[in-house]
């Protein structure tokens, strides 16, 4: 704003609020038409490689903050297409700004995953968030009897999640009711498992690929193979590697997104 439209000398609380408002407008105008800034609010698609530890909201609360400080954007959608459990690695898709809208369109997506089972041991959590609870033998288990065991969970199947997961229970998170040390009864769903595939088989522990759909837990079907295998189960390993045909191959970890965002 120029001068010229204030009397010479008058420095008057009119004037210094137009003088504000111009230099909002401006920088708000630079905001809005920043390349990168323009991409995230419009839409855009992000394939983050989930580190061990973070909640999938830890990852969109960090890709918030670094969207709004390192491209100065006051106000953005950011939401991921799918909960990843905070001891599970891999991929996590992330929309921001009007692909949020698009968020369901990938949660219905087959996903993939490599899990670590180990045998003969169970734990509450059917992971390791709680310690093993009981151990059971593992001598009798083969092979030849695993892959047979195996293909009675491809399909349709009921499935009972685990206590210690998010889901609602009269209003409340069931892990939060678990933790509480309150009796906890999970209902069965139906859920569809396309195919498992033995990656290395090495007593008490598994690796399995297991290409499933939306709602299974991962923790479950470790859980219940031991029971089918007259022993015992936990998963103690846990990686997602595809959704669709978004792979995690072609993700970035959250420290790499965020130094693309800085300036050079």
């Amino acid at each position: 704003m120029d001068d010229q439209y204030c009397e010479e000398g008058q420095v008057d609380l009119v004037c210094h609020l137009l003088r504000i408002r111009w230099f909002n407008f401006n920088h708000s105008f630079s905001i809005m038409s920043s390349p990168a800034s323009t991409e995230f609010l419009e839409g855009k698609v992000v394939l983050i490689d989930k580190e061990i530890d973070w909640t999938s909201f830890d990852v969109v609360n960090k890709l918030r903050g670094a969207l709004r400080t390192e491209l100065d954007i006051p106000k953005i959608k950011v939401g991921h297409a799918g909960t990843l459990d905070p001891l599970a690695s891999g991929l996590v898709i992330i929309c921001t700004g009007r692909a949020t809208k698009t968020i369901d369109s990938f949660q219905n997506l087959e996903k993939e995953y490599v899990a670590e089972i180990t045998l003969g041991a169970t734990t509450p959590s059917f992971d390791l968030e709680t310690e093993i609870d009981e151990r059971f033998p593992t001598d009798h288990i083969d092979r030849e009897m695993l892959e047979l065991t195996l293909k009675s969970f491809i399909g349709d199947i009921p499935q009972v999640p685990p206590k210690y997961s998010a889901k609602q229970i009269d209003g409340k998170r069931a892990y939060e009711l678990a933790r509480q040390g309150e009796e906890v009864k999970m209902k069965s769903n139906i859920v569809s498992i396309y195919e498992i595939e033995i990656v290395e088989f090495d007593l008490p522990k598994l690796i399995l690929r297991v290409r499933c759909g939306k709602g299974t837990y991962i923790r479950s079907l470790a859980n219940d193979l031991g029971v089918s295998l007259k022993s015992g189960g936990h998963l103690s390993g846990l990686r997602r590697t595809k959704i669709g045909d978004y792979h995690v191959n072609d993700a970035e970890n959250i420290a790499e997104f965020v130094k693309k965002l800085k300036p050079l």
